[in-house]
């Protein structure tokens, strides 16, 4: 192993890593995580978040916003997309990083490649790069950063996206190093949002993005930055993980070129907090199997990995009475309680009439919880529900695998259908259908200006 800092070897992978080195598996299934994300971007447009987000960024510039027809200066969009690809909490995850990483990555490498001109392929590098990063630096905290208070998405995010981002704007192994030393002491991420459904988290990754990209300048006129950003004495995992909780920091270079961690990325099936949809999984199963009602059911008891508690089970009345979609999106009891009356957990029932909906929420009011002894978190967002029922059965579903992990992935026809679903809630199947071709053709894209362009979704 080298000696050379974790940062200087992480540079070293990237500025000598080319498309041409990427599996063909890798980049097919890079191609279907953007497109899930642009979808995404699409769906939030209709959501309060996303008007108040655009008036917040206004002004004039030349980079493009998914689903708009504006255009702003390079870090508001990068900002703004990420607002828009994580505002629905839809977008994918890494489990053992425990961090949604294309939601920084995508509006980075967006934003380089529309500003100078780069090809699809390189755009697509530049995703693939920051996740790679983003997943490995996540993973060596050991859901660390969680306990600490910090999330992970925004304060992880940046680091690989400031990769990225250097790697594109065509700095060296030295100004790839140092952009990472520059984004430590720039990136940020509060769990406190989770006491009140606070709308700081959908700005996480966007601020990631706009952080890589200031970190990145600041690289490239040769600002001086410490070295030991992630295992020094100040660095990432001690000033963000808990004294005494196990890290392993080299995690954040191993592996790199030779194992590629997108493919354990998870694309999600449900609209609300990974953590949750094993038990909705589980739930639908049983309630369908069983022909339950809500009447059925007089009690529901949900094993849980201890590590998820604070972020979905707790604190308790919150949990059960969540106060906005956001709320509900991180609430056990009432994706559980919905998912047993609706048989299904879409964005439908995220909308007004079902956040009060009475039948979900008598159910959510009868959900319990146990520390699972069985848990393989975070390697897989596993969950195991037991419904006891008004007449005296137990029923018993576990999801040891969640859908949409490396080893139960979403099929190229599932990520495709949510794409066209999220987008033609805002724009035409004609628009939806001509932004999947331009995503699924980007890697042949001579300029990803012209693609990004597409994206925009505006009618001809």
């Amino acid at each position: 192993m080298s000696n050379d800092p974790i940062a200087m070897r992480i540079a070293q992978w990237a500025n000598a890593v080319t498309w041409g080195d990427v599996p063909e598996n890798v980049k097919e299934r890079a191609a279907l995580h953007v497109l899930d994300c642009v979808g995404l971007s699409f769906a939030s447009l209709r959501d309060d978040f996303a008007r108040l987000a655009a008036e917040a960024t206004a002004g004039e510039g030349s980079a493009s916003v998914i689903g708009m027809p504006q255009r702003l200066p390079i870090a508001d969009a990068a900002l703004l997309n990420g607002i828009l690809v994580h505002g629905l909490d839809y977008d994918d995850t890494h489990p053992s990083g425990v961090i949604h990483a294309s939601a920084s990555a995508l509006p980075t490498a967006m934003a380089i490649a529309e500003r100078d001109r780069l090809s699809g392929a390189d755009l697509l590098l530049g995703y693939l790069i920051a996740v790679e990063v983003s997943a490995r630096v996540g993973a060596g905290a050991n859901s660390g950063f969680h306990a600490r208070g910090f999330h992970p998405t925004g304060l992880v995010g940046a680091f690989g996206s400031a990769v990225a981002a250097a790697r594109l704007s065509g700095l060296d192994s030295a100004g790839i190093a140092a952009a990472q030393g520059i984004a430590g002491s720039l990136a940020a991420g509060s769990l406190q949002f989770l006491d009140t459904g606070a709308w700081t988290k959908r700005m996480h990754p966007g601020w990631a993005a706009s952080t890589a990209l200031a970190a990145t300048r600041f690289a490239a006129v040769g600002w001086e930055s410490p070295p030991d950003v992630y295992e020094g004495r100040f660095g990432l995992y001690a000033a963000h993980v808990p004294e005494g909780h196990a890290i392993d920091a080299d995690a954040a270079a191993r592996g790199l070129g030779e194992d590629w961690e997108l493919l354990r990325v998870a694309i999600k099936p449900f609209p609300a907090c990974h953590f949750t949809h094993a038990f909705a999984d589980a739930t639908i199963a049983l309630v369908t199997e069983n022909d339950l009602r809500g009447d059925d059911i007089a009690q529901v008891l949900c094993l849980v990995p201890e590590p998820i508690i604070p972020v979905v089970c707790e604190p308790a009345d919150v949990k059960l009475t969540p106060r906005s979609d956001y709320d509900a999106k991180f609430s056990l009891p009432f994706v559980v309680g919905t998912s047993a009356t609706k048989r299904r957990f879409s964005l439908a029932e995220l909308l007004p009439e079902g956040l009060e909906d009475p039948a979900s929420l008598a159910v959510a009011s009868r959900v319990r919880y146990e520390v699972d002894p069985s848990s393989t978190f975070p390697k897989h967002f596993c969950g195991e529900v037991v419904i006891t029922t008004t007449d005296g059965r137990e029923l018993r579903h576990r999801e040891s695998i969640n859908r949409g992990a490396d080893e139960r992935p979403l099929s190229k026809a599932d990520i495709e259908e949510k794409f066209l679903d999220n987008v033609e809630l805002v724009a035409t199947r004609a628009v939806a259908q001509r932004v999947l071709e331009s995503v699924l053709g980007l890697a042949d894209a001579k300029d990803a200006a012209d693609a990004v362009n597409v994206w925009r979704g505006q009618d001809d």
